[in-house]
């Protein structure tokens, strides 16, 4: 297995650990914690697109973990800010109906022997997802020991940031199935 590819693995790895630590609520500092677990795995899905390409080290097993990988990461930090207030469900529906969109077409594509790769709207909404939930974290943190000023209306700032992911993943979602409908032979 090449580093791309173990970087991948580290990342889906890394994911219940993040989730753990985040939900763990007698863990001082948790949010914190969280964002540097969430950063670690944000900077292997980083290096293992970056030293795949420039290595030439791109697998199919690469182009279809390392999306999964990003949405086990991306989809349980959504999950806890849903759970303490600051997401929406209905922007974790947009974003859960994408992913498997997306994922149903790249496993009729895959049957074919087609792989559909990632395009830069979905790189757009996974960086997005990525920076936002860190900013997120950072701020929950913030909140949870009081040092946010009483006015400051966090979970208003932290759903209309995830709803601008929301409308990103709309749009990477679209682009992409639009761009597989001749790729793959939907007939079979």
């Amino acid at each position: 297995m090449n580093l791309p590819n173990k970087l991948t693995i580290i990342r889906m790895l890394i994911t219940p650990i993040f989730l753990a630590v985040v939900l763990w609520d007698k863990l001082p500092y948790r949010f914190f914690i969280a964002a540097v677990i969430f950063i670690i795995g944000s900077v292997t899905d980083f290096l293992d697109g970056r030293i795949a390409r420039k290595h030439n080290l791109i697998t199919n097993f690469g182009k279809l973990a390392d999306p999964l990988a990003d949405k086990m990461l991306t989809t349980a930090a959504l999950l806890v800010f849903m759970q303490h207030g600051l997401c929406s469900i209905w922007v974790i529906m947009i974003v859960l109906a994408r992913e498997f969109a997306v994922t149903s077409v790249r496993l009729v594509a895959s049957s074919q022997g087609v792989v559909i790769p990632a395009n830069q709207w979905g790189k757009i909404k996974t960086i997005s997802q990525m920076v936002f939930s860190i900013a997120i974290m950072i701020l929950a943190g913030f909140n949870e020991m009081g040092s946010l000023p009483a006015s400051f209306d966090f979970p208003l700032l932290s759903n209309i940031l995830l709803w601008i992911t929301a409308v990103l993943t709309i749009i990477s979602g679209g682009t992409y199935l639009w761009a597989s409908r001749s790729q793959i032979d939907y007939s079979k």
